[in-house]
């Protein structure tokens, strides 16, 4: 890392005696405009498109061309000066505008659509990670057929939604 940029985002640092500052000041400002609360216009994108807005934004795909190229993962947004590309960091996160999806990069790639984490309501765990898999009812004293048929459409539900794992018979 250059002693003259931001260890994160790469952000241009001012320096004693520069001339200029507000160039080196304005594109630190831009940069951090494009990551601040990132939105993007869609995601995995590898062509710029060809009329872009001031302010947009995409995440670059993992093959891009034309201006894009050599930025794969970056975000990119289009400004008054052209384009302006962010690498992205661990943790940072956006929202796809088209999709209408978060995006998060974890690990060296984006994760479109992709929620993490747990759900907490009213200081309760409701959802957390998955647990291992519950069989289907069956043998027993007393044949119950309706309350088997109601446990195991629930157990189904439960699965179908990620909330515990198939069960492997």
């Amino acid at each position: 890392m250059s002693e003259f940029i931001s260890a994160r985002l790469a952000l241009p640092l001012l320096q004693a005696g520069q001339s200029q500052k507000e160039m080196s000041h304005n594109e630190a400002l831009t940069r951090i405009d494009i990551a601040c609360q990132a939105a993007v216009e869609a995601a995995q994108s590898d062509t710029p498109p060809p009329d872009p807005l001031p302010g947009q934004c995409w995440i670059v795909g993992t093959d891009p061309s034309d201006a894009w190229s050599g930025h794969a993962g970056a975000l990119a947004c289009w400004t008054a000066g052209g384009w302006r590309f962010v690498e992205p960091q661990e943790g940072m996160s956006a929202w796809d505008r088209g999709a209408q999806v978060p995006a998060l990069f974890r690990d060296g790639s984006w994760r479109i659509g992709e929620v993490h984490g747990r759900l907490i309501v009213d200081g309760q765990q409701l959802v957390g990670p998955r647990l291992a898999a519950i069989g289907n009812p069956e043998g027993g004293t007393q044949v119950d057929a309706e309350a088997r048929e109601v446990i195991a459409q629930v157990l189904a539900a439960m699965r179908e939604h990620g909330l515990i794992a198939a069960d492997e018979m």
